[in-house]
């Protein structure tokens, strides 16, 4: 079973999961869930890397046990991951993010390479702009700010036009996981993400937008192929 961390960033509380490495022979892994998932996201991922490597997941600002401060954006988030990263005081990391998460990711990884060894990316394409609009709020309690989406939602249809220069700056091995047909993120955008990385590779498991979650089994062979390769 992980246990429960919390660390201040900002004047912020953050809530991690964390599990300990039982013999711990490889780098720590961090994990960022999508927009509206949770740390507990990553449960089942977790469990599977943890053998040789401590894994920490995160509840980003507005998710979550974390701080629901009214403000957000992708460059807040980030903020809160190297702010995090600081704060564990763990050396290089591998750095996992599952959509919003990933997006998330890319922007640390460009930031502060000296912090993140390797970097994967779950059906995360290259940002584009597309018509906007906002989902329907789910009813009842969510685990998660809907402000959040409301302010989010909007830089992802409007991408800053800067993402070029964030991509252009990440420079450590990075591994795409497509989705496939199946999934709503436009596969070429994903191919396009691979190609402007400086050292990418992408591979595709056809089950969706939710790969670690639909096919977690192939998800974790792909992965700790990828982190020990």
């Amino acid at each position: 079973m992980p246990e429960l961390m919390d660390i201040a960033v900002g004047g912020l509380h953050f809530s991690l999961r964390v599990w300990r490495a039982v013999d711990q022979h490889k780098p720590s892994t961090v994990l960022l869930p999508g927009t509206g998932k949770t740390a507990r996201d990553w449960d089942v991922i977790a469990a599977g890397l943890c053998a040789e490597r401590t894994v920490y997941a995160v509840d980003l600002r507005g998710h979550g046990a974390s701080a629901w401060p009214g403000t957000y954006g992708i460059k807040l988030f980030a903020e809160d991951v190297v702010g995090i990263l600081e704060q564990l005081d763990i050396g290089t990391v591998d750095l996992v993010g599952h959509s919003l998460g990933g997006l998330v990711a890319c922007v640390v990884a460009a930031a502060r390479p000296e912090q993140v060894r390797k970097l994967v990316l779950e059906d995360v394409g290259f940002p584009h702009p597309r018509p906007p609009g906002l989902p329907d709020r789910p009813p009842g309690a969510l685990p998660f700010d809907w402000q959040m989406v409301e302010q989010v939602r909007p830089e992802i249809d409007d991408p800053d036009p800067g993402w070029a220069d964030v991509v252009a700056r990440v420079t450590v091995p990075t591994l795409l996981i497509a989705g496939g047909a199946a999934s709503p993120i436009p596969q070429d955008h994903i191919v396009e993400l691979a190609d402007r990385l400086a050292n990418a590779r992408l591979t595709t498991i056809a089950s969706g937008h939710l790969v670690h979650e639909t096919v977690p089994d192939e998800y974790l062979k792909t992965l700790i192929a990828f982190l020990a390769d």
